[in-house]
Protein backbone atom coordinates (compact mmCIF):
# COMPACT_ATOMS: atom_id res chain seq x y z
CA UNK A 1 0.00 0.00 0.00
CA UNK A 2 1.12 3.58 -0.58
CA UNK A 3 -0.44 6.59 1.06
CA UNK A 4 -1.45 9.53 -1.14
CA UNK A 5 0.66 11.66 1.16
CA UNK A 6 2.85 10.86 4.13
CA UNK A 7 6.03 9.01 4.95
CA UNK A 8 6.19 5.36 6.02
CA UNK A 9 9.69 5.02 7.45
CA UNK A 10 10.69 1.40 8.12
CA UNK A 11 13.84 -0.42 9.13
CA UNK A 12 15.16 -3.90 8.41
CA UNK A 13 17.81 -5.26 10.76
CA UNK A 14 19.23 -8.20 8.88
CA UNK A 15 21.75 -10.88 9.79
CA UNK A 16 22.30 -12.31 6.31
CA UNK A 17 22.10 -11.22 2.69
CA UNK A 18 19.20 -13.64 2.23
CA UNK A 19 17.22 -11.68 4.84
CA UNK A 20 17.96 -8.41 3.05
CA UNK A 21 16.77 -9.86 -0.26
CA UNK A 22 13.65 -11.39 1.33
CA UNK A 23 12.61 -7.95 2.56
CA UNK A 24 13.97 -5.69 -0.16
CA UNK A 25 13.01 -7.43 -3.39
CA UNK A 26 9.25 -7.83 -2.72
CA UNK A 27 9.14 -4.25 -1.44
CA UNK A 28 10.70 -2.92 -4.64
CA UNK A 29 8.84 -5.20 -7.07
CA UNK A 30 5.51 -4.18 -5.55
CA UNK A 31 6.40 -0.58 -6.23
CA UNK A 32 7.49 -1.37 -9.79
CA UNK A 33 4.22 -3.19 -10.41
CA UNK A 34 2.29 -0.17 -9.16
CA UNK A 35 4.21 2.16 -11.47
CA UNK A 36 5.99 3.89 -8.60
CA UNK A 37 9.56 5.20 -8.91
CA UNK A 38 11.88 2.86 -6.99
CA UNK A 39 15.31 3.83 -5.69
CA UNK A 40 18.14 1.74 -4.28
CA UNK A 41 21.18 3.22 -2.52
CA UNK A 42 23.27 0.42 -1.00
CA UNK A 43 26.93 -0.48 -0.95
CA UNK A 44 28.34 -2.03 -4.12
CA UNK A 45 27.95 -5.65 -3.02
CA UNK A 46 24.36 -5.24 -1.91
CA UNK A 47 23.49 -3.15 -4.96
CA UNK A 48 24.60 -5.96 -7.27
CA UNK A 49 22.75 -8.48 -5.11
CA UNK A 50 19.48 -6.54 -5.46
CA UNK A 51 20.07 -5.75 -9.13
CA UNK A 52 20.45 -9.47 -9.90
CA UNK A 53 17.33 -10.36 -7.91
CA UNK A 54 15.06 -7.77 -9.56
CA UNK A 55 13.40 -8.33 -12.95
CA UNK A 56 15.80 -7.52 -15.82
CA UNK A 57 13.50 -4.80 -17.12
CA UNK A 58 12.92 -3.19 -13.72
CA UNK A 59 13.08 0.60 -14.00
CA UNK A 60 14.90 1.10 -10.71
CA UNK A 61 17.18 4.03 -9.92
CA UNK A 62 20.49 2.85 -8.40
CA UNK A 63 22.19 5.73 -6.62
CA UNK A 64 25.84 5.68 -5.45
CA UNK A 65 26.17 5.94 -1.68
CA UNK A 66 29.27 8.09 -1.40
CA UNK A 67 28.11 11.56 -2.44
CA UNK A 68 24.52 11.03 -1.33
CA UNK A 69 25.46 10.20 2.26
CA UNK A 70 28.37 12.59 2.61
CA UNK A 71 26.47 14.63 5.22
CA UNK A 72 22.97 14.31 6.70
CA UNK A 73 21.80 17.77 5.61
CA UNK A 74 23.05 17.08 2.09
CA UNK A 75 21.23 13.73 2.02
CA UNK A 76 17.98 15.38 3.12
CA UNK A 77 18.29 18.10 0.50
CA UNK A 78 19.19 15.61 -2.25
CA UNK A 79 16.37 13.21 -1.45
CA UNK A 80 13.83 16.03 -1.21
CA UNK A 81 14.88 17.30 -4.64
CA UNK A 82 14.71 13.78 -6.08
CA UNK A 83 11.25 13.12 -4.66
CA UNK A 84 9.93 16.52 -5.69
CA UNK A 85 10.97 15.65 -9.24
CA UNK A 86 9.15 12.32 -9.07
CA UNK A 87 5.97 13.99 -7.78
CA UNK A 88 6.20 16.70 -10.44
CA UNK A 89 6.37 13.89 -12.98
CA UNK A 90 3.10 12.42 -11.69
CA UNK A 91 4.29 9.83 -9.16
CA UNK A 92 1.58 8.84 -6.69
CA UNK A 93 4.02 6.77 -4.63
CA UNK A 94 7.79 6.45 -4.19
CA UNK A 95 9.85 3.60 -2.71
CA UNK A 96 13.44 3.82 -1.46
CA UNK A 97 15.70 1.11 -0.06
CA UNK A 98 18.92 2.49 1.39
CA UNK A 99 21.69 2.04 3.91
CA UNK A 100 24.33 4.28 5.41
CA UNK A 101 27.99 3.71 4.56
CA UNK A 102 29.78 1.74 7.27
CA UNK A 103 32.20 4.65 7.75
CA UNK A 104 29.31 6.99 8.58
CA UNK A 105 28.04 4.61 11.24
CA UNK A 106 31.50 4.11 12.71
CA UNK A 107 32.70 7.72 12.70
CA UNK A 108 29.72 10.06 12.55
CA UNK A 109 26.74 8.28 14.07
CA UNK A 110 25.62 11.16 16.28
CA UNK A 111 24.45 13.36 13.44
CA UNK A 112 23.15 10.38 11.44
CA UNK A 113 21.00 9.42 14.43
CA UNK A 114 19.58 12.95 14.26
CA UNK A 115 19.03 12.41 10.52
CA UNK A 116 17.05 9.20 11.08
CA UNK A 117 14.76 11.05 13.50
CA UNK A 118 14.47 14.24 11.45
CA UNK A 119 13.48 12.60 8.16
CA UNK A 120 10.20 11.46 9.72
CA UNK A 121 9.29 15.14 9.47
CA UNK A 122 11.44 16.21 6.51
CA UNK A 123 9.96 13.68 4.06
CA UNK A 124 6.38 13.61 5.31
CA UNK A 125 5.08 15.82 2.50
CA UNK A 126 5.92 13.10 -0.04
CA UNK A 127 4.05 9.84 -0.83
CA UNK A 128 7.06 7.86 0.32
CA UNK A 129 7.76 4.42 1.69
CA UNK A 130 11.35 3.67 2.55
CA UNK A 131 13.35 0.91 4.21
CA UNK A 132 16.63 1.65 5.98
CA UNK A 133 18.84 -1.44 6.14
CA UNK A 134 21.20 -2.18 9.06
CA UNK A 135 23.43 -5.24 9.26
CA UNK A 136 23.25 -6.60 12.80
CA UNK A 137 26.55 -8.43 12.28
CA UNK A 138 28.50 -5.18 11.97
CA UNK A 139 26.33 -2.42 13.46
CA UNK A 140 27.20 -1.45 17.06
CA UNK A 141 24.64 -2.01 19.79
CA UNK A 142 24.18 1.69 20.60
CA UNK A 143 23.44 2.38 16.93
CA UNK A 144 20.84 -0.38 16.77
CA UNK A 145 19.25 1.09 19.90
CA UNK A 146 18.91 4.48 18.19
CA UNK A 147 17.65 2.80 15.01
CA UNK A 148 14.87 1.16 17.02
CA UNK A 149 13.84 4.55 18.39
CA UNK A 150 13.81 6.47 15.10
CA UNK A 151 11.81 4.18 12.77
CA UNK A 152 8.04 3.92 13.25
CA UNK A 153 7.83 0.68 11.24
CA UNK A 154 9.75 -2.59 10.92
CA UNK A 155 9.93 -4.06 7.40
CA UNK A 156 9.02 -7.74 7.10
CA UNK A 157 9.74 -10.40 4.46
CA UNK A 158 7.37 -10.33 1.53
CA UNK A 159 7.17 -6.53 1.32
CA UNK A 160 5.07 -5.78 4.37
CA UNK A 161 5.75 -3.94 7.61
CA UNK A 162 4.52 -3.74 11.18
CA UNK A 163 4.40 -0.98 13.77
CA UNK A 164 7.54 -0.54 15.85
CA UNK A 165 6.70 -0.42 19.56
CA UNK A 166 10.09 1.14 20.35
CA UNK A 167 9.56 4.23 18.18
CA UNK A 168 10.05 7.58 19.92
CA UNK A 169 8.49 10.81 18.67
CA UNK A 170 11.17 12.65 16.64
CA UNK A 171 10.80 15.87 18.63
CA UNK A 172 11.38 13.98 21.87
CA UNK A 173 14.33 12.05 20.41
CA UNK A 174 16.00 15.19 19.05
CA UNK A 175 15.41 17.20 22.21
CA UNK A 176 16.95 14.53 24.45
CA UNK A 177 20.57 14.77 25.61
CA UNK A 178 23.14 12.89 23.56
CA UNK A 179 26.69 12.14 24.68
CA UNK A 180 29.57 13.76 22.81
CA UNK A 181 32.55 11.43 22.95
CA UNK A 182 35.74 13.52 22.77
CA UNK A 183 37.60 13.24 19.50
CA UNK A 184 41.01 11.63 20.19
CA UNK A 185 42.79 14.86 19.26
CA UNK A 186 40.91 16.56 22.10
CA UNK A 187 42.95 14.53 24.59
CA UNK A 188 45.77 16.97 23.84
CA UNK A 189 45.92 20.64 24.76
CA UNK A 190 44.19 22.89 22.24
CA UNK A 191 46.47 24.90 20.01
CA UNK A 192 44.30 27.98 20.52
CA UNK A 193 41.73 28.93 23.16
CA UNK A 194 39.82 32.21 22.94
CA UNK A 195 37.10 33.82 25.04
CA UNK A 196 34.28 35.74 23.38
CA UNK A 197 36.01 35.92 19.98
CA UNK A 198 34.46 38.07 17.29
CA UNK A 199 33.87 36.25 13.97
CA UNK A 200 36.90 37.90 12.37
CA UNK A 201 39.11 36.78 15.26
CA UNK A 202 37.67 33.24 15.03
CA UNK A 203 38.44 33.09 11.30
CA UNK A 204 42.03 34.20 11.83
CA UNK A 205 42.46 31.66 14.64
CA UNK A 206 41.46 28.75 12.40
CA UNK A 207 43.94 29.83 9.74
CA UNK A 208 46.69 30.32 12.31
CA UNK A 209 46.11 26.86 13.80
CA UNK A 210 46.13 25.02 10.48
CA UNK A 211 48.72 22.27 10.99
CA UNK A 212 46.93 19.94 8.59
CA UNK A 213 47.59 18.69 5.10
CA UNK A 214 43.95 19.23 4.12
CA UNK A 215 42.98 20.96 0.85
CA UNK A 216 42.71 24.72 1.10
CA UNK A 217 39.03 24.56 0.11
CA UNK A 218 38.24 22.34 3.09
CA UNK A 219 39.95 24.75 5.48
CA UNK A 220 38.10 27.64 3.86
CA UNK A 221 34.82 25.83 4.55
CA UNK A 222 35.79 25.35 8.18
CA UNK A 223 36.74 29.03 8.47
CA UNK A 224 33.27 30.00 7.25
CA UNK A 225 31.54 27.50 9.55
CA UNK A 226 33.48 28.59 12.64
CA UNK A 227 32.75 32.23 11.86
CA UNK A 228 29.02 31.50 11.63
CA UNK A 229 28.90 29.47 14.85
CA UNK A 230 31.00 31.97 16.81
CA UNK A 231 28.69 34.75 15.65
CA UNK A 232 25.64 32.68 16.65
CA UNK A 233 27.06 32.05 20.11
CA UNK A 234 27.83 35.73 20.69
CA UNK A 235 24.45 36.91 19.41
CA UNK A 236 22.11 34.25 20.71
CA UNK A 237 24.00 32.26 23.35
CA UNK A 238 24.98 33.16 26.88
CA UNK A 239 28.51 34.35 27.74
CA UNK A 240 31.21 33.46 28.10
CA UNK A 241 31.79 31.97 24.64
CA UNK A 242 34.85 29.73 24.48
CA UNK A 243 36.47 28.68 21.20
CA UNK A 244 39.07 25.88 21.17
CA UNK A 245 41.02 24.55 18.20
CA UNK A 246 42.97 21.31 17.73
CA UNK A 247 44.79 20.34 14.55
CA UNK A 248 46.88 17.46 13.24
CA UNK A 249 47.95 16.05 9.87
CA UNK A 250 44.54 14.64 8.93
CA UNK A 251 41.99 16.82 10.66
CA UNK A 252 41.11 20.01 12.46
CA UNK A 253 38.58 20.12 15.31
CA UNK A 254 36.97 23.30 16.63
CA UNK A 255 34.56 23.59 19.55
CA UNK A 256 32.43 26.63 20.32
CA UNK A 257 30.83 26.57 23.77
CA UNK A 258 28.51 28.99 25.51
CA UNK A 259 26.55 28.69 28.73
CA UNK A 260 23.12 28.95 27.11
CA UNK A 261 20.65 26.28 26.07
CA UNK A 262 21.42 26.16 22.34
CA UNK A 263 18.87 26.37 19.51
CA UNK A 264 15.24 25.72 20.33
CA UNK A 265 14.57 24.11 16.95
CA UNK A 266 15.18 20.34 17.25
CA UNK A 267 15.83 20.16 13.49
CA UNK A 268 18.51 22.88 13.64
CA UNK A 269 21.18 22.30 11.01
CA UNK A 270 19.38 19.46 9.26
CA UNK A 271 16.59 21.52 7.69
CA UNK A 272 16.70 25.10 6.38
CA UNK A 273 15.77 27.54 9.10
CA UNK A 274 13.71 30.43 7.74
CA UNK A 275 12.71 31.93 11.07
CA UNK A 276 14.77 30.15 13.73
CA UNK A 277 17.16 32.54 15.47
CA UNK A 278 20.70 31.49 14.64
CA UNK A 279 19.51 28.68 12.41
CA UNK A 280 21.27 29.86 9.27
CA UNK A 281 24.73 29.29 10.75
CA UNK A 282 23.98 25.72 11.76
CA UNK A 283 22.47 25.01 8.34
CA UNK A 284 25.66 26.23 6.66
CA UNK A 285 27.93 24.18 8.93
CA UNK A 286 25.93 21.00 8.31
CA UNK A 287 26.36 21.52 4.57
CA UNK A 288 30.12 22.02 4.52
CA UNK A 289 31.81 20.40 7.54
CA UNK A 290 33.03 16.81 7.62
CA UNK A 291 31.18 16.37 10.90
CA UNK A 292 29.06 18.49 13.23
CA UNK A 293 28.21 17.38 16.75
CA UNK A 294 25.80 19.33 18.97
CA UNK A 295 25.79 18.74 22.71
CA UNK A 296 23.93 20.09 25.71
CA UNK A 297 24.88 19.50 29.33
CA UNK A 298 24.73 21.36 32.64
CA UNK A 299 27.54 23.70 31.49
CA UNK A 300 25.71 24.88 28.38
CA UNK A 301 25.77 24.18 24.65
CA UNK A 302 28.70 23.02 22.50
CA UNK A 303 29.03 22.80 18.74
CA UNK A 304 31.99 20.72 17.52
CA UNK A 305 33.05 21.22 13.89
CA UNK A 306 35.47 18.89 12.14
CA UNK A 307 37.35 19.22 8.87
CA UNK A 308 39.08 16.22 7.36
CA UNK A 309 38.84 12.72 8.78
CA UNK A 310 36.11 12.95 11.42
CA UNK A 311 37.47 10.00 13.36
CA UNK A 312 40.55 7.79 13.13
CA UNK A 313 40.10 4.19 12.01
CA UNK A 314 38.52 2.14 14.76
CA UNK A 315 37.10 5.16 16.59
CA UNK A 316 33.48 5.76 17.45
CA UNK A 317 31.25 8.68 18.20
Amino acid sequence: MTAARGYEHAVVRYASEDELVAVGVPFLTAGIAAGEPTVVSLDREHTELLRAALPPDADTHFLPMGDLYARPAVAIRSYRELMAGFVAGGAAGIRILGELPRAAIDTSWDWWARYEAAVNHAYDEFPLRSICAYDTRTTPRHVLDDVARTHPFVATPGGGHRANDGFVDPLAFLAGPRPMTPHPIQRTEPLIELTDPQPREARHAVLAANKTDLPAAEIDDLVLAVSEIADNALRHGRPPVTLRIWAGPGCMVVTVHDTGDGPADPFAGLLPAEREVGGRGLWITHQICSQVTLHRDDTGFTARLTAGNPWPAGGTD
